[in-house]
């Protein structure tokens, strides 16, 4: 097994079972960003935690143009009982698609599980299971653009995910990168591939050089 696939590569393509349907999931993606995160079982304390307060900052997802899609190693009627203990428990309920990877083909393609772990997840338990713990952030190029992978027993921060997208797609539009702890709002840095020439052309307001490559400009809005 060589682990999860690596920032830049391509995104596998599957068809599954979901909680809203059968999808193909690049066309499910279509021009979006996507989240992918994944479980490595039903009924688990912390993933329940986890999904409901997914569902719960759901909008937040919605503005920035973002597609949420959870995966768990446990058959769709599981998912859909889950679901309603999820509910229970946050008090939100799940408003995205739930894959059912009783297979655990997508999890192998993804690199969570290895070829040998089989096709089936009869029998398995989460801790045969506790590699499926990744968020993956996908372009509308169907390249990854994030991968993190959490321990079972920590609860992940999905608000540094939303930080982490505003900042993705900040770079994708104006070719700036953000520094240690930044937040939406704060300056940034002008990217070291931007020429001082066409920088002046992309912030004509000036920038701050506080090493000739570190040019720090404040955050370009619309």
């Amino acid at each position: 097994m060589s682990g999860p696939l690596a920032i830049g590569a391509d995104a596998p393509d599957f068809e599954a079972r979901t909680t809203e349907g059968t999808i193909r999931f690049h066309e499910w993606l279509g021009n979006s960003y996507g989240v992918l995160f994944s479980h490595p079982k039903d009924f688990t304390p912390v993933c329940t935690t986890e999904l409901g307060y997914m569902a719960r900052i759901k909008p937040e997802f919605d503005k920035r143009g973002v597609k949420i899609i959870g995966l768990s190693i446990d058959p769709l009627e599981s998912h859909l009982s889950w679901a309603k203990d999820i509910a229970d428990v946050q008090g939100t309920a799940v408003n995205y698609p739930m894959i059912a990877d009783d297979d655990l083909k997508v999890a192998q393609a993804y690199g969570m599980l290895p070829a040998e772990a089989g096709d089936s997840c009869s029998g398995r338990t989460a801790a045969d299971n506790q590699t499926v713990r990744n968020v993956y952030v996908i372009g509308p190029d169907k390249k990854i653009k994030l991968v993190i992978s959490y321990p079972m027993s920590t609860g992940r921060n999905f608000d540094e995910v939303l930080r982490v997208i505003d900042s993705i797609q900040l770079t994708a539009k104006y070719k700036v990168a953000t520094p240690v702890n930044w937040h939406d709002g704060e300056d940034v840095i002008i990217v070291p591939a931007v020429a001082d020439a066409e920088a002046k052309e992309r912030f004509p307001g000036g920038w701050k050089t506080i090493k000739p490559y570190l040019r720090v400009v404040p955050q370009p809005k619309d």
